[in-house]
């Protein structure tokens, strides 16, 4: 999905907040030029900026996931190199902002050592292992060197980090690619990524191999594995590292991909929660559990078909799954398989095998956002306008739309037109022969929608970090007195601000938990 202008905004005020303005100006050439050399960058970048400046910035930028270098390959005959470029990765500076949800995954999953990794890593950018060692050495309360590695197996085991993609991964010229014939099936899965950014980030990104290699190590056979993870004979050389020199070992940093992948599960189990019951969320979170490992992508719209024994087996693993018995876990499948009016099948049965519908899950979460927004803009006879207009998914006639509505025929049209202006309804005129007024006709169209709703939200996000910003700033020296001297009104000053910046956050939380329901899921 391309980038809003308000998404733009959105990014470069996180750069600013986190590393400062000279760095944000990088950014937001990068963001609103698209790639550019790093010569390029200091020309166009609205600063005084020296080129040896840029390349500091663009390193630090790299250091910490939010720019990628490539190429793309010279076409055939040319004598010129392939000029090195740099993009910006708008998905890993908005997920900046979800470290505390990324920590508390990890704390409940694996424990509170690999946790205190993981937040190296996400304060660092990335770091190898014996970097990891020397921070926690330097650190208050040090967990050891061999804590350490074993909380770094388990990180890296469970795909919430990797080993860092390709520095500078050359992009073949799409000019010169031959177009192939393929079958209809072929294409759907050999399906080219959308954006530029994909298309880098992909060819950046290494096979499991060498993306995961502290999992490959006991299999003594995978030279792969042994020459890019230093093992040799299933032993862990990482034992020998002498964790003094920081530049020894595998540079590692956190995988957002498998930290969204997560995340969406969890949405998934919340809205099944709502909208079924805690036997449904409790089936549907053991039916992603079982198919986690088939997934590629976190965009999938299905799942890998599962038996119901494979389904069983893993609600019995958890506590609150081990009352129910295989029949109690038959009626919830059956729950989750059927289509109502209001709500569409959360699962798919195929050949005695269940398939979760990703697609249906978050839509319908998605459908209850813009409502809600609809709802609260518009009052209650545009909410049944858009929510019919949803619901037929074509083009319809204003009367048509009045009575379905039961609205007033005189009032529907300044309900449709509102709407329309803030881009919420798509309006077709038709013109009829020996009548001077055209003829209307409206559509939801989810795309333009979901587009508008996230530059929304985008906006929302930017103005209620401004607020926070500004709301602990007037207040920094009452913040800063010591406990013992607050006393009577200062006392209520500081309740009142606490509060208030507590309000703002878990405000700024859930408006993120929307705009990764619509962005990232």
């Amino acid at each position: 999905m391309a980038m809003s202008e308000f998404g733009i905004v959105y990014a470069v005020h996180i750069i600013t907040v986190q590393f400062g303005s000279v760095v944000s100006k990088v950014c937001e050439c990068l963001l609103r030029k698209g790639p550019l050399s790093s010569r390029d960058i200091s020309r166009l970048a609205e600063s005084d900026i020296n080129h040896n400046q840029v390349k500091d910035i663009l390193y630090l930028l790299i250091q910490h996931n939010c720019v990628q270098a490539f190429s793309i390959e010279p076409p055939d005959g040319s004598e010129s190199k392939a000029i090195v470029q740099y993009i910006v990765l708008f998905n890993n500076i908005l997920h900046r902002v979800r470290y505390n949800k990324f920590s508390r995954l990890v704390n409940e999953e694996l424990g509170s050592e690999c946790g205190a990794v993981l937040d190296g890593l996400l304060s660092n950018g990335r770091l190898t292992l014996g970097q990891l060692i020397e921070r926690d050495r330097g650190s208050g309360k040090t967990i050891g060197s061999e804590a350490i590695r074993d909380s770094l197996q388990k990180l890296v085991a469970a795909r919430f980090v990797e080993r860092i993609p390709s520095p500078e991964p050359v992009l073949g010229n799409k000019e010169q690619e031959p177009a192939k014939k393929r079958g209809a099936k072929a294409a759907k899965i050999l399906k080219e990524p959308e954006t530029l950014e994909e298309r880098v980030v992909e060819a950046a990104t290494p096979v499991d191999a060498i993306r995961f290699p502290l999992i490959f190590e006991e299999d003594a056979h995978s030279s792969l594995a042994d020459d890019d993870s230093n093992i040799t004979e299933g032993k862990r050389k990482q034992r020998d590292v002498d964790s003094s020199d920081p530049s020894s070992g595998v540079i590692w940093h956190p995988n957002y991909e498998e930290f969204i992948h997560r995340l969406r599960h969890k949405a998934c189990v919340e809205i099944v929660k709502e909208r079924r019951d805690e036997g449904c969320a409790i089936v549907l979170r053991a039916m992603l559990e079982v198919g986690r490992s088939q997934e590629k992508k976190v965009k999938t719209d299905n799942s890998a078909p599962m038996s119901i024994g494979s389904i069983y087996e893993e609600v019995i693993k958890t506590e609150a799954g081990r009352t129910m018995l295989q029949e109690r876990v038959e009626a919830c499948l059956d729950q989750l398989s059927a289509t109502s009016s209001y709500l569409p099948a959360f699962v798919t049965e195929m050949n005695d095998s269940y398939i979760v519908d990703f697609k249906s899950i978050i839509s319908v979460a998605q459908k209850d956002e813009i409502e809600a927004v609809v709802m609260r803009r518009y009052g209650k006879e545009a909410f049944r306008m858009f929510r019919y207009l949803s619901q037929e998914g074509r083009f319809v006639e204003t009367d048509k739309i009045a009575d379905a509505a039961l609205t007033e025929k005189k009032d529907t049209p300044q309900f449709l037109l509102k709407m329309w202006k803030d881009g919420y309804l798509h309006m077709q005129k038709l013109a009829i022969t020996g009548t001077y007024v055209p003829f209307l006709l409206w559509k939801v169209n989810k795309l333009i929608v979901t587009r508008q709703m996230l530059d929304e939200m985008y906006h929302a996000s930017l103005n209620l970090n401004l607020r926070l910003a500004h709301e602990l700033e007037s207040e920094k020296e009452l913040l800063m007195l010591p406990s013992d001297k607050l006393e009577g009104p200062l006392k209520e000053r500081v309740i009142k601000v606490r509060a208030k910046r507590l309000l703002l956050s878990s405000t700024m939380f859930k408006l993120d938990d929307a705009i990764m329901l619509f962005h990232d899921f």
